[in-house]
């Protein structure tokens, strides 16, 4: 009777455990935030990525009732803040901020990546990079049918154009790969450690074409004849560039448009509750007129708002997207 009675006891007692460890994480998920929230940006401050989280902080503060950061993680092309997220709590309190250039190809381009694209879930697709095809001034073409044509001479002549990058397995070293290969013309990669020195070789002349996202400096060089803007190779445009040709109106490279953009991500297993409140203030922020300035300030197209499942969609469509062209390239982690 008395090992009956224990027993029931005992078996109550992990029950009541039991329940109490499910309970938990939805009891911390209805007080979400519980305390300040960080968007961790995978580079320094300055790039569009900081730019973005900086103007989504102020109204995120006020939806979510709690202070709201941006904490600059960089190095590694965007690895070293992923690893960051995935080795603190899935609780919301750490958002990722980024694109992916970082999340879906550095981790087939890079070995000591340990994460793949699977571990995060997008939250909020926020804007999407101005993608431009950028030559020196001095080089004789004006279109994207003459970058061709130019380059298919250079190849015979054994001195193949050059193609600046920020890094092996970044989308502008896959972009060039890409062009290589539709067009038939070898072209030879230039890897830099940044956009910076990059950019002063292109402007140089010491490299002959970067395939990219515009940067906030971009469309001074080019009103100062610095460089050369060709073509938009992204759909989304801002207004600015109303009046520059689409890749799209070439005669070889009708279907060469890709998109690169920038969002909020959380680990995988996130709380529902918490990835819904994060959803909506984002959402909110994204309302503010302020933010839209800023964004164009850093030539980002602003997103429309989407859905929980809308972003679930893009960030998939992202990763079988730019997969199948790292796979076509023959790309290896180095």
């Amino acid at each position: 009777m008395t090992r009956m009675v224990s027993k029931r006891l005992v078996l109550k007692s992990l029950a009541g455990t039991a329940a109490a460890s499910l309970l938990a994480p939805l009891s911390w998920a209805q007080t979400f935030p519980a305390k300040l929230v960080s968007l961790v940006v995978p580079y320094p401050a300055g790039g569009g990525s900081d730019v973005v989280a900086r103007g989504l902080t102020g109204q995120m503060t006020k939806a979510l009732g709690q202070t709201v950061i941006v904490e600059n993680q960089g190095g590694a092309s965007g690895t070293i803040a992923a690893q960051k997220l995935l080795n603190a709590p899935a609780d919301g309190h750490n958002v990722y901020v980024g694109s992916p250039n970082e999340l879906i190809l550095a981790p087939m381009a890079i070995a000591a990546a340990k994460f793949k694209s699977e571990d995060f879930r997008l939250v909020q697709k926020v804007g999407n990079f101005t993608l431009a095809a950028l030559v020196p001034s001095a080089l004789p073409v004006s279109n994207m049918d003459e970058l061709i044509a130019y380059a298919a001479r250079r190849a015979k002549e054994g001195k193949p154009l050059t193609y600046g990058s920020v890094g092996n397995g970044s989308i502008f070293h896959l972009l060039g790969e890409q062009l290589s290969k539709v067009t038939g013309v070898p072209m030879i990669h230039v890897p830099y450690r940044g956009g910076a020195p990059m950019t002063q070789d292109l402007v140089g002349g010491q490299i002959d074409l970067y395939l990219g996202a515009m940067g906030a400096n971009s469309p001074g060089m080019v009103a100062a004849g610095k460089l050369k803007l060709l073509a938009i190779i992204s759909p989304e445009r801002l207004d600015t560039y109303r009046n520059v040709p689409s890749v799209r109106d070439s005669r070889s490279l009708q279907d060469f448009t890709y998109s690169l953009w920038v969002g909020l991500f959380v680990r995988k297993g996130t709380p529902e509750l918490v990835v819904h409140a994060l959803h909506k203030a984002t959402t909110s922020a994204m309302a503010d007129p302020a933010l839209a300035h800023v964004a164009e300030g850093a030539q980002i197209v602003l997103a429309q708002p989407q859905t929980l499942a809308q972003a679930e969609q893009v960030y998939t469509e992202s990763v079988a997207q730019f997969r199948a062209i790292a796979k076509s390239i023959h790309l290896k982690a180095e």
